[in-house]
């Protein structure tokens, strides 16, 4: 495996998206175990895009305009669907005390369809790892596994400590009003300007 692949996930993975802003508010929301939850649900929804690449679905999103633009709307629907429900003190950013199971499962569902509904990452595995799997592969469907693998990982690793650093500063957020006001509104900000680029970006 090339280092320079590496570096190129790393950089990909650690740049602020959608999945980050998420794990973010859900440690300083939450805690550090919803954190882990979101940076896990978050790499979770990177599996279908795989899938779709082996299948040759994303090869249909990356040439179909009509199915690339459903996934993208839809994606920008729950984006501002997220923000709203933030600034309502409900969504990513609602305070709460104790994590039962009913809010783990929201924070997995949640993570899950912000990357599900983000059509660039289906293209990421059609335009970007087969450049790191050489011409003459043996066993290119395993190169690519392998190379999806270690993105995952990566992609958790990442996530968490972006989280559990959000989650370490809870206590001094939480306590003042004033701040996780306007937290919300950043947040709901961020998830506005992602549903915005989302929505402008091209195939």
């Amino acid at each position: 495996m090339s280092l320079e692949f590496l570096i190129t996930t790393l950089i990909i993975v650690a740049s602020p998206g959608t999945g980050v802003i998420y794990t973010l508010a859900a440690g300083l929301s939450r805690g550090g175990r919803a954190s882990l939850l979101a940076a896990f649900a978050c790499t979770l929804g990177i599996v279908p895009h795989l899938i779709a690449a082996i299948l040759g679905l994303a090869a249909l999103l990356h040439t179909s305009a009509v199915a690339y633009a459903v996934v993208k709307y839809a994606g920008v629907a729950y984006l501002l669907w997220m923000a709203w429900q933030t600034l309502r003190d409900t969504g990513a950013l609602q305070v709460e005390a104790t994590s039962d199971a009913r809010s783990a499962w929201r924070v997995i569902i949640d993570g899950i369809a912000i990357n599900v509904l983000n059509p660039k990452l289906s293209i990421f595995f059609v335009a970007f790892l087969p450049q790191f799997i050489p011409a003459g592969e043996a066993h290119p469907l395993a190169r690519m596994l392998e190379l999806s693998a270690v993105f995952m990982a990566m992609t958790f690793a990442v996530f968490a400590i972006y989280g559990l650093f959000a989650a370490a500063m809870r206590e001094k957020v939480i306590s003042r009003p004033a701040v996780m006001a306007w937290m919300r509104r950043t947040f709901a900000a961020a998830f506005v300007a992602m549903g915005a680029r989302l929505a402008l970006q091209e195939k």
